[in-house]
């Protein structure tokens, strides 16, 4: 997306969590822990990605967009589509996603990155000049 801001990428928290599980310091039991709405996401929501899973290696990981912001009200804390995600970032000022990569055969998961959407100004707020 074009208008994506204050990105924030988790790629070496990922990368020393996976090492933690290879060198057996951190069990499988505890990073594939993915909760029912989460894989629920996944299945409805989430947008296929190329990468197999870091752990199972059995499927490709799932990428789902979570977002949140006070602007957004009941919307708050959904899961959204590329499509949807598009849509919102031209109707709302600010709003936060977060960006989960989930396994659906293993149910790993781990934040990928999150960041900024909107248009910049609230919802609804006329631009007024100086003087009026």
């Amino acid at each position: 997306m074009r208008n994506q801001r204050q990105v924030v990428d988790y790629a070496l928290q990922r990368r020393a969590l996976l090492a933690e599980v290879r060198s057996g310091r951190v069990g499988t039991a505890d990073v594939c822990d993915a909760s029912p709405y989460l894989l629920r996401a996944a299945k409805f929501h989430g947008e296929p990605s190329d990468v197999s899973c870091p752990v199972c290696r059995r499927d490709s990981l799932t990428l789902v967009s979570w977002v949140f912001g006070d602007e957004l009200q009941h919307a708050s804390g959904s899961a959204r589509t590329p499509a949807e995600l598009a849509r919102m970032g031209k109707m709302f000022g600010e709003f936060t996603v977060y960006v989960v990569e989930v396994c659906r055969a293993c149910a790993w998961n781990h934040l990928v990155r999150s960041y900024v959407l909107g248009t910049g100004s609230p919802r609804g707020s006329s631009k007024k000049t100086a003087g009026q």
